[in-house]
């Protein structure tokens, strides 16, 4: 379990094929700190697994089903993700219950600047539009988020200068695909819904 809290970016070393899958090893800097064998990282919002350990290095096994739903194929060597520990009993809960699992990817439609701030529009698919509601929370890249408005076309949110600054947010350009993880309430209430509403 995580908050959305990103407490930095870190650094893809090495991406190695392993038959369908791969193996990334991203070096963690100060996040190492804490770190052991089969803790659960969460990376541009996506949870994995920590199967090897070198200092600072740690290695995570991606499987075809991951790779087909999240943008990792198209990371290379030395690109930067937003990064965050597994949350621990007792730790402030700043965000929202992140759980590490993408529901989808999500498209930025339009970017708006208004002095330091910026504000994104995504298209997004239909059935994780219905889960979003103004002034929701949403996980984009593993980053929470207040949603300004929703439709069944888009989502928008607003980034103060300091997430700009400190998470890889700050890098999308119109067309850029981010992992976007709805609320886990909003899931339950769309589950309950599902018989009401028509197939999509």
């Amino acid at each position: 379990m995580f908050t959305g809290l990103v407490e930095g970016t870190v650094l893809l070393a090495r991406k190695i094929s392993e038959g369908a899958g791969e193996k990334f090893t991203f070096d963690l800097g100060k996040l190492a700190d804490g770190v052991q064998l089969g803790d659960s990282v969460a990376f541009a919002g996506c949870c994995l697994t920590v199967v090897a350990l070198d200092g600072t290095r740690a290695d995570f096994e991606l499987g075809s089903e991951t790779l087909s739903k999240t943008t990792f194929r198209g990371i290379g060597i030395g690109d930067r993700v937003n990064c965050e520990r597994s949350l621990q009993v007792g730790d402030r809960l700043g965000g929202h219950y992140v759980t590490g699992h993408v529901d989808g990817l999500g498209t930025v439609r339009q970017i708006r600047e208004e002095g330091p701030w910026r504000f994104f529009r995504f298209e997004a698919p239909l059935h994780l539009l219905r889960q979003m509601a103004s002034k929701g929370s949403i996980a984009i890249d593993g980053v929470s988020l207040t949603i300004v408005d929703a439709d069944d076309q888009s989502f928008s949110v607003a980034l103060i200068p300091h997430t700009l600054e400190v998470t890889t947010l700050g890098t999308l350009r119109v067309g850029s695909f981010v992992h976007l993880e709805t609320d886990v309430l909003a899931k339950y209430v769309a589950r309950q819904l599902e018989g009401r509403l028509p197939a999509v």
